[in-house]
């Protein structure tokens, strides 16, 4: 038992020393400071942005920044449905893979593009290597690259400066970022055993019978790995992710992949400090979510560590939950990674999250409904100040006081777009097609498991489309039209929605004049702030979901241990 809280508390401070290195890094790029890759990229950067039609001069505003959001994203997702549709008569095929049908190709797609990555097929009897390194692959950079992109906008705007623009943005965010982080971390990965190749599946007879084989599957997976972790989004090569053996061999493997999945979204609130020179302020509100994530931390980790109270009884003993799990990993670390990927709406897995006990089930579904547990690649960064933004409105009123944030004045306009962002497009791309679902469960939810959990599998997978996660219960049936269409619906309304929120918000902001401080300014950099933001955090956010918690894995969890 020790010995898997020492690896959990390791790994978490490996994460929290990053943060304030690469946050500081992030800034100096987007601050258009010195870097030590500025004699390489500048020329090449020029180069992506004239030959790709993308040198739009001067910054953005925040509706020109939307639409250049949306323009990219919407022809990229063109291109990634013709590929797929295409994949038959386009070269590296080795497994000779047909045609997908048409809507889960188009699920899919949509999926990649929103950086959620949820897969309702698997990857190594669905799609050839053209497929996943040309299609998928790309939509992992540039995915992740628009959500950063939109969180150093937000931060922009937080900070008094112009949006920025976002085609520049978006490369900078790839060449500088997520690019060279991946050709180091693949590299590394090769060398500890994952592989990287363009040949096709390894054929070797049966040990039970040798006139029979057995085929096992390989590919270009080193690259596609380390983009799927770093960029938050999480869809695997092979059908068990990071369960599988090529994707995830062996305990270094599985620590550099969690810390790859949380490096960037948590040290975007470093560079927001950076941004506004109050590193004392990016730590208080940095404190938010790593205490939120160790919470939940210890209610998964335990409830595991303890296994299943039924099993317990016909063992005559205590034994932890080890089904759906590697043995590899054992516990600690399929908690640890089952916590870090909700938390930060990565979605990649090393063990099956349907397996796990309720207390399991309920700390990833929270990461979700909250999305501000480190969150989605810079989005979630620009989601926890928009609770910051509500906190202030909140507590002026208490206190009497005209509210304002880093000197700027929280009116009308400021609130409505936190509270769209927050109180209501997330619990619709949820709670609705969810209730529908639910409604038409015979027909169209394919539970396997009936009962709370059934509840669960459904409410987590509209979860992790509109949270832009991409991890499952799994155990439903979701390679189905409805399945394929309800979800495209949750990812787009879950993606682009609180984008455009988040742009028209930082706009707003970036335009206000600075109000000179006072002796009745409320403070935003006390402890007692990040208190009261906490406390409208779990309000706000919790308490609208309370329902489906308590429905799903409360209700199963007093079903298990009444002996039901």
């Amino acid at each position: 038992m020790l010995q898997g809280w020492i690896q959990i508390a390791f790994t978490l401070l490996i994460v929290v020393v990053i943060s304030p290195v690469l946050g500081s890094y992030i800034a100096d790029v987007f601050l258009a400071r010195p870097t030590i890759l500025d004699a390489v990229l500048h020329p090449l950067e020029r180069v992506i942005l004239r030959w790709g039609g993308m040198n739009t001069p001067g910054p953005m505003s925040g509706w020109q920044y939307a639409r250049a959001v949306l323009a990219s994203n919407f022809a990229m997702l063109i291109v990634v449905y013709l590929i797929l549709m295409l994949q038959g008569v386009l070269p590296f095929n080795p497994t000779e893979r047909g045609t997908p049908s048409w809507h889960l190709a188009l699920h899919t797609a949509i999926s990649f593009v929103t950086n959620t990555n949820q897969q309702h097929y698997a990857g190594e009897t669905t799609f050839s290597y053209f497929s996943q390194f040309a299609a998928l692959g790309f939509t992992m950079f540039t995915s992740a690259a628009t959500g950063i992109a939109v969180a150093i906008a937000f931060i922009r705007g937080l900070t008094g400066r112009p949006l920025g623009n976002f085609y520049s943005d978006m490369v900078q965010a790839i060449t500088r970022i997520l690019l060279p982080l991946s050709v180091v971390g693949a590299v590394v990965l090769m060398a500890a055993g994952v592989p990287e190749t363009l040949a096709g599946p390894v054929v070797f007879p049966s040990l039970e019978d040798p006139s029979l084989s057995q085929a096992i599957a390989r590919g270009p997976v080193a690259h596609f790995e380390i983009i799927k972790v770093l960029g938050e989004n999480g869809g695997g090569f092979f059908s068990t992710n990071s369960a599988h053996p090529f994707e995830n061999p062996n305990g270094w493997t599985n620590l550099i992949q969690l810390v790859a999945i949380l490096s960037i979204p948590s040290s975007l609130i470093m560079t927001y400090g950076f941004f506004a020179n109050n590193l004392r302020q990016a730590w208080l509100v940095y404190t938010i979510p790593l205490t939120i994530l160790i919470g939940l931390l210890v209610i998964t980790a335990t409830g595991e560590y303890q296994g299943n109270p039924e099993v317990n009884a016909l063992l005559g003993g205590q034994a932890p939950n080890l089904e759906g799990k590697e043995v590899r990993f054992g516990w600690a670390q399929s908690a640890l990674y089952a916590v870090f990927t909700t938390a930060s709406m990565c979605g990649a897995v090393n063990s099956m999250h349907d397996s796990f006990l309720p207390s399991g089930g309920f700390a990833m579904l929270f990461n979700m409904f909250l999305q501000i547990v480190f969150g989605g690649q810079g989005t979630g960064t620009a989601y926890l100040f928009a609770y910051l933004i509500l906190a202030v409105f909140v507590t002026g009123l208490m206190v009497g006081r005209t509210p304002e944030f880093l000197g700027r004045k929280i009116e009308k306009r400021e609130v409505v777009l936190a509270s769209l962002l927050i109180l209501l497009v997330h619990p619709i791309a949820i709670l609705i097609p969810a209730g529908i679902t639910l409604a038409f469960s015979t027909q169209l939810a394919g539970i396997s498991n009936p009962g709370f959990h059934g509840l669960s599998q459904v409410i987590y997978e509209y979860a992790s489309a509109a949270a832009n996660n991409g991890s499952g219960f799994e155990g439903l049936d979701s390679t189905t039209l409805w399945w394929n269409l309800s979800t495209s619906v949750s990812l787009l309304a879950g993606r682009y929605i609180p984008i455009v929120a988040l742009l028209l918000l930082a706009d707003s902001l970036s335009h206000k004049q600075p109000v000179p401080l006072t002796a009745g300014t409320l403070r935003t950099d006390t402890g007692l702030f990040v208190g009261v933001t906490a406390g409208v955090i779990l309000i706000l956010g919790a308490l609208t979901f309370f329902p489906a918690l308590a429905l799903g894995p409360i209700a199963e969890a007093f079903q298990i241990a009444g002996g039901g």
